[in-house]
């Protein structure tokens, strides 16, 4: 038995591939632009989640979306991913417009808005189209330890039915090079406009997260919503499954990315992720 069947036998649902669903390396379809309500207007979102997908990403846009500081228009979904298709379109003034339509806030009232697309992290084109874009937004990137965040992106792929392909196996892999993404990420941004969460410590703290989060994007960081420590989109049922050695394997491969990444951005604690305990913090 090769390997992707192995990390895929026993996962519900692996191999039907859903109908309308794209493989998640062809683009995700755009929704279109909402209705401006009378007396709004349109232009760059406040705040953009890039990363990473199944780190928690729909918990925490689901409480920036409901603090009473931010304009969120019904039917605008958490994922845009307005620049998916740009790998291979040409770009400039027209689509700057067009993404912008997605953010209509009031004249007068709350002017904090924004979106969340997990792929926007690990895709090498987006960064200096969202800063053309966007040119002021803050950006949010919420990360999961890398074998934990591989096993339940693997499952998601497989759960809609896209095949033992080793594509997904490479991709789920690539998506957890945290270090490395973040890296290509500041050349285009300035540290000081990103801010990186570990989600296992929102998870273990959330009140104190979210007051960072909320402060970093411009709200009011003494709200508190009435479900806060509720995880959405949690992968249910079966799992891809890591036999040890599988897991050895997946932790050596990662470990020099987790340690460029606690040494960029020192707020990130290995300790909460078994497999690279022993990297330690820099003092």
């Amino acid at each position: 038995m090769g390997i992707t069947s192995r990390l895929t036998a026993g996962v519900r649902g692996a191999g039907r591939r859903l109908a309308g669903r794209p493989a998640p390396w062809e683009p995700a379809p755009t929704p279109p632009p909402p209705a401006v309500p009378p007396g709004w207007r349109t232009g760059p979102p406040t705040w953009v989640g890039i990363g990473a997908q199944k780190a928690g990403t729909t918990w925490w846009a689901r409480l920036l979306r409901g603090h009473p500081g931010s304009a969120t228009t019904p039917g605008v979904p958490k994922e845009l991913h307005f620049f998916d298709a740009f790998a291979f379109r040409p770009w400039g003034p027209a689509g700057v417009a067009e993404y912008h339509r997605y953010f209509p806030r009031p004249e007068v009232g709350p002017q904090v808005t924004g979106e969340w697309t997990p792929s926007y992290l690990a895709r090498h084109w987006v960064p200096a189209l969202l800063t053309e874009a966007a040119p002021q937004a803050r950006l949010l990137v919420l990360l999961r330890d890398p074998v934990e965040r591989y096993r339940s992106g693997l499952t998601h792929f497989l759960r809609r039915g896209h095949g033992n392909d080793p594509r997904l196996a490479a991709l789920s892999f690539a998506i957890g090079c945290y270090a490395s993404q973040l890296a290509w990420w500041e050349r285009h941004v300035p540290r000081s406009r990103i801010l990186v969460l570990q989600y296992e410590r929102c998870c273990a703290e959330p009140a104190a997260e979210l007051a960072r989060t909320y402060a970093f994007c411009g709200l009011d960081p003494s709200f508190r919503p009435g479900r806060l420590d509720a995880p959405a989109n949690r992968t249910a049922g079966e799992k891809v499954v890591l036999d040890a050695h599988q897991r050895a394997e997946l932790v050596a491969a990662y470990e020099p990315e987790v340690e460029a990444l606690v040494r960029a951005w020192p707020e990130i604690d290995p300790a909460l992720w078994p497999g690279f305990a022993h990297l330690g913090r820099p003092a």
